[in-house]
């Protein structure tokens, strides 16, 4: 077992399909709790409920953690042609080839006299369940097979009766008290909890057995989860003193809510941190979003942008909240569209090229010379300030790779007429015919059809503007024509001085 005086933390997920953003929240401060305090942070995946098992959920799971920079010290990984691999420490790391060692460590318990066999059907358990519940009693095992005696059991258990093992949960036993490193101290009567099951009839273990052994077993000395997991912890305490063994630290993150308060689910949008890398949200502005919800540095502080190096050193479980935290979809693309300005060009366009973002049906259609890589990059550099994630590349401006077509009526600027637009675009063309191919820039653009237009840049640039993209919206016509080019832009306004003409 690891050396206990040593700081090491667990990110246990279940593969149920994808890495939910909650998850990748808890996964996160796992981290940040072990780089901090130099020690390990483990991965271990919790498959012990066969009947929710996903295939190639791992594989999804571990993937969403090494495109967000989280892969574990330890524990189950994946090697560079994406297999999944057992990386350093004391596994394997995956409950399900660990069965010999839950059942030792379950039948210890019953040899104490900790635990016991159970072998009501789960007919008669419905049944005691609708009694409990009709009486308004909280529904609990009733220890019926506890007065077995050690006999008798034996015999059941060599005719083949089905049985199960349960934790004997002491009567007498009173609150069950202990200090959450976020909640502070937290009490729950122990008759207030069930005679939990340990083993299976499958063989399998439940969640709370495998857990406990297996925090143990792996030197886990700091639990950081979500505080869906709380009402669980007086099980894993007794399960803990059963056994005799040093409990862990506690600490029970908020859950993440919609904006209604409700708890974050599929049903009212992506929660998948898949879904939001497959829109173009930057690893590692989610990151520094999810990090942030539930979590502050305290002290005062306003800062919102966060490298991981800077989270690392400011994150204490001190800082974390005890209330839900809501899940604003609006700061998110504010935050991921403060990244995607910061990055340098060259990066945003391997970022957008890596994400299949430059193959979307929109450019992938259009004519060769667009689709090459300094045209894209022109695009790109016009729609950083302005894009919210990698996906909205072209969406707002389809001009860039598409020939617009232009209406007659949106030409004129507000009262200006038609003819004060047709002698904008003739002068438009003749600007831009003066200036070199060397001098074709945004800024020698902008400034020649700036010093044209003098104290009237309406009745002038707009005119231009809408020949150039056909919309009312754009950026400025200097940025479009140097994208484009010199003849594709005087291309597009004599196209525009003959629907005019019309």
């Amino acid at each position: 077992m690891p050396h206990p005086s040593a700081v090491r933390v667990r990110f246990a997920p279940s593969p149920t399909g994808y890495l939910h953003v909650g998850g990748l929240r808890t996964a996160l401060y796992n981290a940040l709790f072990a780089k901090k305090h130099g020690g390990i942070f483990v991965l271990r995946i919790e498959d012990t409920d066969r009947s929710r098992f996903v295939p190639g959920a791992v594989e999804s799971l571990v993937e969403s953690l090494k495109k967000t920079g989280l892969m574990p010290d330890e524990g189950v990984g994946m090697d560079e042609k994406g297999n999944i691999v057992q990386t350093g420490g004391f596994g394997p790391y995956i409950q399900s080839e660990r069965l010999s060692l839950y059942k030792k460590h379950a039948e210890e318990l019953v040899m104490n006299g900790r635990a016991y066999y159970c072998f009501c059907s789960s007919e008669r358990l419905a049944i005691l369940r609708e009694e409990q519940v009709k009486n308004k009693q909280a529904p609990k095992y009733d220890k019926r097979c506890l007065s077995l005696s050690s006999t008798e059991r034996e015999e059941r258990r060599q005719r083949g009766e089905t049985s199960v093992i349960r934790l004997d949960v002491p009567l007498d036993r009173g609150a069950i008290v202990f200090d959450d490193a976020i909640r502070g101290e937290v009490s729950i009567h122990a008759r207030d909890v069930d005679d939990q099951v340990l083993m299976k009839s499958d063989g399998f273990p439940t969640y709370h057995l495998a857990n406990v052994i297996d925090d143990r077993l792996m030197g886990i000395t700091h639990v950081i989860r979500g505080e869906e997991w709380l009402p669980s912890t007086p099980k894993h305490i007794l399960l803990y003193e059963a056994f005799g063994w040093e409990m862990p630290v506690f600490a029970h993150i908020p859950l993440l809510l919609n904006s209604d308060k409700s708890k974050l689910s599929k049903r009212q949008g992506d929660v998948a941190v898949e879904d939001y890398l497959a829109k173009g949200y930057l690893p590692e502005a989610l990151v520094n979003f999810v990090a942030l919800l539930g979590w502050n540095p305290g002290r005062g502080s306003t800062k919102e942008i966060f490298s991981f190096d800077e989270l690392t050193h400011a994150f204490d479980l001190e800082g974390v909240h005890k209330t839900g935290a809501v899940f604003d979809q609006g700061k998110l693309d504010w935050m991921n569209g403060e990244y995607i300005k910061a990055l340098p060009i060259d990066m945003l366009y391997e970022r957008a090229l890596e994400g299949g973002f430059l193959n979307k049906n929109l450019i992938s259609n259009a004519p060769a010379h667009i689709r090459e890589e300094e045209y894209l990059r022109r695009v790109l550099a016009i729609e950083q300030e302005r894009l919210t994630k990698l996906a909205d590349i072209g969406e707002e401006n389809p001009f860039f790779f598409i020939e617009p077509v232009c209406q007659k009526d949106m030409l004129p600027w507000k009262k200006s007429t038609i003819a004060g637009a047709m002698e904008a675009l003739e002068q438009a063309i003749l600007i831009l015919e003066g200036i070199s191919q060397e001098n074709w820039t945004r800024e020698h653009i902008g400034e020649a059809l700036l010093a044209a237009a003098g104290d009237k840049r309406g009745d002038f640039l707009w005119p231009i503007r809408v020949a150039l993209t056909g919309a009312e919206k754009s950026p400025p016509p200097q940025d479009i024509a140097w994208v484009i080019g010199k003849d594709a832009a005087k291309k597009r306004i004599r196209l525009a001085l003959s629907i005019l003409n019309m």
